[in-house]
């Protein structure tokens, strides 16, 4: 039995059993009451999101490792997404042109859709479906790891941009919703979370933190002398593992 049906069963019993409604302040509303249960609802949702990526942790291992040593060797790492999966991309390139936790020196790494005046005038010129593709095939060379985000699986500038990177004889990797989908089908590999969008798109941001520990850990190994990992770390807390200025 699949996630993805057990998830279905799982809405069949919810429709047919009144919810219970979680407690709420004294003088709360009905609609007080309902907006908590929806984020209940929302927050076990997350868990079918977690379960998936540990039964894919050793990709997302292996893809750290890989990562670390390609970039160490002075290739260079391309991103792109649309929407909250750009965000979700920029978050990792972020981390390694900054810090996760430790110290360690800066990686090349570009996320694409945040090049707005090349991104728009691609679009005016060529039509969306290109912004990512003739970006690709500007900065892309061989060896280079391109990095797709998209919880449908589906978004046509990213399949085009997966399809130029295979020209360019580059490794490409998809972080997607429930697969397979056409854009695990046009990557090399792809790690596909099989939970409701959003909660895939928040597992996408804990995917990209676990790509990031393997990396430090396989960059620590390689430079003997580099600082430990601290452990409290990440862009998300200031992109110098300390919440602020060094």
């Amino acid at each position: 039995m699949t996630a993805e049906w057990s998830l279905r069963e799982a809405d069949l019993r919810a429709l047919a059993t009144p919810p219970t409604l979680p407690a709420v302040l004294p003088g709360a509303t009905f609609a007080d009451a309902a907006s908590a249960e929806a984020v209940h609802a929302h927050l076990d949702s997350v868990l079918p999101a977690l379960d998936s990526l540990r039964n894919q942790s050793g990709r997302l291992a292996a893809w750290g490792v890989e990562l670390a040593q390609r970039l160490l060797r002075g290739q260079r790492l391309l991103a792109a997404g649309n929407g909250g999966s750009a965000a979700e991309a920029q978050h990792l390139t972020a981390e390694l042109v900054g810090r996760f936790d430790g110290e360690r020196v800066p990686f090349s790494a570009i996320s694409l859709h945040a090049e707005s005046s090349a991104v728009t005038a691609i679009a005016n010129d060529y039509g969306y479906d290109d912004v990512f593709a003739r970006q690709v095939r500007a900065h892309g060379r061989s060896g280079d790891v391109l990095i797709l985000l998209s919880t449908s699986g589906k978004s046509p500038n990213l399949l085009r941009a997966a399809e130029a990177a295979a020209r360019l004889n580059m490794t490409t990797w998809a972080l997607t919703g429930a697969g397979p989908n056409p854009l695990s089908d046009a990557c090399d590999e792809a790690v596909m979370i099989d939970a409701l969008n959003a909660n895939a798109q928040e597992g996408h941001l804990i995917a990209v933190h676990a790509v990031c520990r393997a990396f430090d850990l396989e960059v620590a190994r390689r430079t003997p002398g580099a600082a430990p990992a601290m452990g409290n770390g990440g862009m998300g807390h200031g992109g110098l593992g300390n919440g602020g200025k060094p």
